[in-house]
């Protein structure tokens, strides 16, 4: 797995980080799930297994399955939630490779991305083979409800693909559009891999829903987070191809927030680059300086840390446990990644 790096106040970077220390927490569980995931991604057509291996291979944080492995801890250490780890994954992978032929994209984690290498056509196929991976562990866990969860989940990541897609480079998106947008995205299938693993545990339904809205509120933060790294001067420092969502056109809260605060030039400045997509090199800079004139990038850090208090708030009745003293420590690392 990655090492994310975190930013101390000093401006001193250590690869320490409440991630890494969940990571070695779960190693064991974290290893045997990279085993089922290595395993199962395997197919008799060699094309499926290559391209599955291309992206899986290349790392990725995990956060998602460590999430699900994180919160079956956290509510009861001998429980096993690793077939649903894997599968979390799985869909997670399948929706990467779907964006990225959508999105046109020519690299991912730093590679590029499997569409560029293996073509459209087999990205589209072997995501949905990774698709039907997932479900045949769910499947595997006897649980109905934990199947409906993360079906439900997958069928969300979907429509808020399309939704965004639909809505791209429209200048006037509404913020509450914006929040359906990263709550399917992004929050959907946070949320269902810590109500999985609670599930997987046992867990009561008072309980389960405390880990269901703390995944829902994290992947919120995590997201407004992610998008605000697209305009800060240090974005590719901090592991994201700086300019992306801009030169996409994708409407995310830095560019809505800069437009509700625009004078006519500004806004004529938006209209142009992201709804009729005619962009210099020198735009990438004028659109950080607005944003940046605007103070919009602290604003969307407090949107981010209030989804912070609020999946503080979802866990803090519940048992306090080693993982689920790191798993309150991540929210704080997650809103610290801008800065």
């Amino acid at each position: 797995m990655t090492a994310l790096k975190h930013k101390q106040p000093d401006g001193s970077m250590t690869a320490q980080s409440p991630l890494d220390r969940m990571a070695t927490m779960l190693g064991a569980e974290m290893t045997a799930t990279n085993a089922l995931i290595l395993d199962r991604m395997q197919s008799h057509i060699p094309l499926v297994s290559q391209l599955a291996a291309y992206l899986i291979a290349a790392g990725g944080k995990r956060i998602r399955p460590l999430l699900t492995l994180a919160a079956c801890n956290a509510c009861d250490p001998s429980a096993n939630a690793r077939g649903l780890a894997a599968a979390v994954e799985f869909i997670h992978t399948a929706t990467l490779l779907h964006d990225d032929v959508v999105d046109e994209s020519a690299q991912r984690r730093g590679q590029a991305s499997a569409n560029i290498i293996f073509g459209n056509k087999a990205s589209v196929l072997v995501g949905d083979f990774l698709f039907a991976r997932a479900f045949e562990l769910m499947v595997e866990s006897n649980d109905i409800r934990i199947l409906d969860i993360l079906a439900r989940a997958s069928r969300v990541i979907s429509e808020g693909e399309v939704l965004q897609m639909s809505l791209t480079g429209n200048i006037d998106i509404t913020l509450d559009q914006y929040a359906a947008i990263i709550e399917a995205k992004t929050a959907a299938l946070f949320a269902a891999a810590c109500h999985a693993g609670a599930l997987a545990a046992k867990a009561d339904d008072a309980t389960a829903e405390g880990w269901r809205l703390y995944g829902h509120h994290l992947g919120m933060a995590f997201q407004i987070v992610d998008d605000l790294i697209d305009y800060a001067p240090d974005g590719i420092a901090m592991g994201k191809d700086a300019g992306d969502d801009f030169r996409e056109g994708k409407m995310t809260l830095p560019v809505i927030l800069a437009l509700q605060k625009a004078d006519d030039t500004q806004r004529t400045f938006w209209a142009r680059t992201m709804q009729r997509h005619d962009q210099t090199p020198a735009d990438l800079i004028t659109a950080r300086e607005i944003i940046a004139s605007h103070g919009t990038i602290a604003q969307g850090r407090a949107t981010a840390q209030n989804h912070i208090e609020a999946a503080r708030a979802a866990i803090a009745a519940l048992p306090v446990t080693p993982t689920a003293k790191v798993l309150d420590e991540l929210l704080d690392f997650v809103v610290a990644r801008d800065h």
